[in-house]
């Protein structure tokens, strides 16, 4: 079966043909895959230019249905276009300096460790549960409510601080794709709300993007789990339904929030639930098969999905493919995301 490189027609360069070989039943497959050969006729192309990796691959199943989603996309208009968008290994990176990068769950230290020593038991323990083929679907979610429930009490119990989250964040192994800024200025400009959609803690999200970005945009709302602080920024609880990995959607979007006013102070300009949900256009982005459950709840017309295959265990890739749009490799950077998102626009 022939895989094909849809990269040129997203970023419009010209490529060459090479042969990726993984150690898998995919083995007798070809794949195109691009060289730095560009032809850059816009400001944003030419950063691309500088920007985008020769290692960076990316695997289109269907070309031909692809081009009818985006066309279909470009013609209703950004008006009628949403972005939602996983937080962890997908905005971030999968690799930082040549180590693990730190995910937004795992990033957080207590001042009192041995609720972190806690909290990474309850790990140990439920982390197997949700990836378990024989628990069924309805038991696992109870799984999955109770563990994130166990979790939240652990970090109220241990007195966690804003100033923890501050501490956590600036000492984390974490850092954003290249592109995410421009993809988000590039949708801020044109009014289209992108929809940041974690199982984590909206709170850390928040902070991650204050200090790593330097940046607000008025139509970035994190769709996660959120925190409520006393005036001595203690933690005391958590407000609305616990969003945990298996109810990660769009039924979660009431409880979606701008970011915080420290943030910007940008409430007022942010969307409010009702208007994003008349978008019925979607482009998903993931690193996780999970993820493409993030727009269940919204009756969409076209969606496009991309993942990001991080580091494929050389079985994936055949999954990945058949399941995303597009599938991009090598935790490659949002170069070509910010091109796709140009061109149906």
């Amino acid at each position: 079966m022939n895989y094909r490189l849809g990269l040129h027609s997203i970023i419009g360069i010209s490529y060459t043909s090479g042969r990726y070989l993984p150690p898998s039943k995919t083995r007798s497959s070809s794949v195109w895959f691009a060289k730095r050969s560009f032809r850059a006729k816009t400001g944003m192309e030419k950063a691309v230019e500088s920007k985008f990796s020769e290692a960076m691959m990316v695997v289109v199943d269907d070309p031909q249905s692809l081009e009818n989603k985006k066309a279909a996309i470009r013609d209703a208009g950004p008006g009628k276009l949403q972005v939602i968008v996983d937080f962890d290994a997908t905005l971030t990176k999968y690799w930082v300096n040549g180590r693990r990068g730190q995910s937004s769950h795992n990033l957080l230290q207590q001042s009192n460790p041995e609720y972190d020593t806690k909290r990474h038991q309850l790990f140990e323990y439920y982390h197997p549960l949700e990836f378990s083929p024989t628990i069924p679907i309805e038991e696992k979610a109870k799984l999955m409510e109770e563990w994130w429930g166990k979790t939240h009490a652990l970090l109220i119990e241990g007195g966690l601080t804003y100033d923890d989250i501050k501490k956590s964040v600036a000492n984390a192994t974490l850092e954003f794709r290249d592109g995410v800024v421009e993809l988000f200025t590039y949708l801020e400009k044109r009014d289209v709300p992108v929809l940041i959609f974690s199982a984590g803690l909206g709170d850390i999200i928040e902070e991650v993007l204050r200090q790593k970005l330097h940046k607000s945009f008025k139509n970035v709302k994190i769709v996660s789990n959120r925190m409520i602080f006393d005036h001595d920024g203690h933690l005391v609880s958590f407000r609305g339904k616990t969003i945990h990995v298996l109810n990660k959607n769009e039924h979660a979007i009431d409880v979606a929030a701008p970011l915080h006013d420290q943030f910007g102070g940008i409430d007022s300009s942010t969307d409010d639930s009702d208007s994003v949900k008349k978008r019925t256009n979607v482009l998903l982005l993931g690193d996780h098969l999970g993820d493409l459950g993030m727009s269940d709840g919204l009756n969409y017309e076209n969606r496009i999905t991309v993942g990001f295959l991080n580091n494929d265990d050389g079985n994936s890739l055949e999954i990945y493919r058949k399941a995303f749009d597009f599938v991009y490799l090598n935790d490659a950077p949002m170069w070509g995301v910010v091109k796709l998102v140009a061109e149906i626009c």
